[in-house]
């Protein structure tokens, strides 16, 4: 003899797991699933609210193979009999006493509408959701509403053993769907601010190379050095992380890129008359250019998005022996993205002609950091570079 379920308990450890899942396809597989499972159905699924097509579409179907129906496979508009029985209010006074259509309830149902004289289309209504459901394989079908909105409907199949559902099985499932359509639209919403974030993140982006290209458009002779050293820095970063040199934080990637666009935004406050002399820097030139590093981050330090990237463009001048700017810190206190930056940024200007001189070749600049490691140049990030050379990957 089969243990009878315990739909308390298991409304409740389904309404908690809900709570977790903010993806509402997910949301519903996981619960479809339980609901064959432990209702120990034929088969069950779920009709859900497409708002992009305002229409409702059999998104989920569960259960044996010759019992579900295709997922996908049928879509309802709103004046489908099945969704107007459920959606206008006049017809929801046939659900009252049972929170759900029960197919065996439908003739008896017709026969009272007619005994009361009613005159509303309901018998018409019933008559064709009563010839849809076993089309459907369904015995009940409950609605899922969140306020006065129709969100879903869930499908039940028969019993494996051939019994009825019963009323607290009925009232367990009218639970679970009003669970379900707050769950539904939560994920909704969530969805929808993910959007919206991530066409923020476009936006913040497109400004962030917008302004790496104000520094460019600056200084003409190092047309590319960002867009360079940004390649650079990234490919250096994967190649560390599959080496396992590091563990890779949340958003480090994201922050690398950013920080790589901006690392010489302080150059802004540079005048070009430095920025673009075609001789040696002079001790004070030297030492104002030497500012840009912390022009940059007092720059980025006021816009909130930027958090993550301050760090890097201030220190990526650092050296891993202390002998960098602008606050000669050393080894391990160097944030990781600045010594990546670092090591991409050296690599691109050595190579690249500048006013005072011509760039050398890339097997020289690989050799210089070569040379430097342990002493400017971080080695993690430096044996990077030097492994994607003579992987001929740059």
């Amino acid at each position: 003899m089969m243990t009878p379920i315990d739909y308390k308990r298991e409304l409740e450890t389904a309404s908690k797991g809900m709570i977790m899942i903010h993806d509402h396809v997910l949301l519903i597989k996981l619960l479809v699933r339980m609901i064959v499972r432990k209702a120990r159905l034929r088969h069950a699924g779920m009709i859900l609210y497409e708002p992009s097509r305002d229409a409702y579409v059999l998104e989920i179907s569960r259960g044996e193979a010759g019992a579900r129906i295709p997922e996908r496979f049928i879509r309802f508009e709103r004046e489908h009999p099945l969704i107007r029985i459920f959606y206008e209010r006049e017809f929801k006074y046939l659900i009252n006493n049972r929170n759900a259509l029960v197919f065996d309830d439908i003739n008896h149902l017709i026969w009272r509408e007619s005994i009361l004289g009613s005159d509303n289309g309901s018998r018409e209504l019933l008559h064709k959701v009563g010839d849809l459901m076993p089309k459907l394989n369904s015995i009940a079908c409950v609605p899922a509403f969140y306020r006065h909105q129709l969100l879903a409907i869930l499908l039940l199949g028969e019993k494996q053993d051939g019994s009825t559902l019963e009323q607290d099985a009925l009232d367990f499932f009218a639970a679970l769907a009003s669970d379900v359509a707050m769950a539904i639209r939560n994920a909704q919403l969530f969805e929808g601010l993910k959007r919206e974030a991530d066409r923020s993140r476009n936006l913040f982006v497109q400004t962030t190379i917008a302004l790496g290209s104000a520094i460019e458009a600056k200084d003409s002779y190092t047309h590319g050095h960002t867009e360079r050293v940004t390649g650079y820095a990234m490919m250096i970063a994967r190649h560390m992380a599959a080496q396992g040199d590091f563990h890779v934080p949340e958003k480090f990637f994201e922050n690398l890129y950013i920080a790589s666009i901006l690392h010489d935004i302080g150059k802004i406050g540079i005048p070009e008359l430095i920025l673009t002399k075609k001789a040696a820097l002079t001790e004070d030139e030297y030492a104002l250019m030497k500012t840009h590093p912390v022009r940059g981050a007092e720059i980025l330090a006021s816009v909130t998005d930027f958090d993550g990237c301050v760090a890097g463009v201030r220190h990526h001048h650092e050296c891993f022996d202390g002998s960098g700017y602008p606050d000669k810190l050393k080894g391990g206190d160097i944030p990781m993205i600045s010594i990546i930056i670092s090591v991409a940024d050296t690599f691109d200007a050595m190579t690249t002609d500048r006013p005072y001189r011509k760039g050398v070749s890339r097997e020289q600049a690989v050799e210089e950091i070569r040379r430097c490691m342990n002493a400017k140049y971080h080695p993690a990030p430096a044996a990077a570079i030097i492994e994607l050379f003579q992987k001929g990957k740059i």
